[in-house]
């Protein structure tokens, strides 16, 4: 996959080398540390308090330590690949007679602090509604290569469009639907998380679709690629490779056939009305 130009998005917070400065550990205050000591006293899961303290301090002061805000290559690539997403989107909803509202790209090393709490790499790339920002440690490009076996950077395209499209159901009201039906963060291969993901597939693909006529350079190996990654994080897959079994009912994003269906249902459509997976008789 190649882009035509240079142009890169501006909606980029590079924390990449970025380290909490001050009084706490791990960017977490004397107040929080008062709060696990007190709690430790009390016989209280310190590892629940963690989490609970994580999950509400505020953002740490950080300060730059050596290879902050480099624009190298996995970087510059991920700026092309947002940038892009605000093309297309900001054009599919002008021609809905919506506005498309640009989020922000986070990068990060190893955790940093969300709206939605602590962002480890771990977790993989994440979008979180609360402050509408894409969360992504670039280490997960490698893991594509090395731990998933998918070439190219194609597929780290489709992992950026895939939380746009998080974004998409954001700004469509997809996620405030989901929350108040109370099923948010619900398992199963029916359930409304899995339509959640597979939906955001779809997205990646129309997003895609409509690159490949205008802001980027798609081949047909570069497609192949993108649906060998969609494959590769299947939930049956992953299961499998984990502990030698699959259990559907722990599904959270869908098997490798249904992401691998829906994705390319994006790409050959182009069309985000052929995406209402909440609505499909069958994922």
């Amino acid at each position: 996959m190649e882009f035509g130009d240079n142009n890169v998005s501006s909606n980029v917070e590079d924390r990449r080398g970025f380290g909490p400065v001050g009084m706490g550990v791990g960017g977490i205050g004397l107040g929080g540390i008062a709060i696990l000591i007190i709690g430790a006293l009390l016989g209280v899961d310190p590892a629940q308090l963690l989490s609970v303290v994580e999950q509400t301090s505020p953002p740490p002061q950080a300060q730059a330590r050596a290879g902050a805000g480099q624009d190298d290559p996995q970087s510059h690539f991920a700026r092309q690949v947002l940038r892009s997403t605000e093309v297309v989107w900001g054009q599919i909803f002008e021609q809905s007679g919506g506005r498309y509202r640009d989020p922000t790209l986070v990068l990060y090393d190893g955790s940093t602090p969300s709206a939605c709490g602590m962002g480890r790499s771990a977790m993989g790339p994440f979008y979180c509604p609360n402050d509408e920002k894409v969360y992504l440690d670039l280490s997960f490009f490698r893991d594509l290569q090395t731990r998933f076996h998918v070439p190219g950077n194609f597929p780290e395209a489709y992992v950026v469009a895939h939380e746009i499209g998080h974004h998409v159901q954001k700004l469509t009201g997809t996620f405030d639907k989901v929350q108040r039906s109370g099923s948010m963060g619900s398992h199963g291969a029916t359930s409304a998380s899995v339509r959640m993901e597979l939906q955001a597939d779809c997205y990646a693909g129309v997003w895609a679709h409509h690159a490949g006529q205008g802001t980027a350079q798609i081949s047909d190996q570069d497609i192949k690629q993108g649906l060998d990654a969609a494959a590769a994080i299947g939930d049956d897959r992953l299961q499998r490779e984990s502990q030698g079994r699959v259990a559907p009912d722990s599904f959270t994003h869908g098997s490798s056939a249904q992401r691998v269906r829906w994705f390319k249902r994006g790409i050959d459509s182009g069309d985000p009305g052929d995406c209402d997976t909440f609505g499909a008789p069958s994922l």
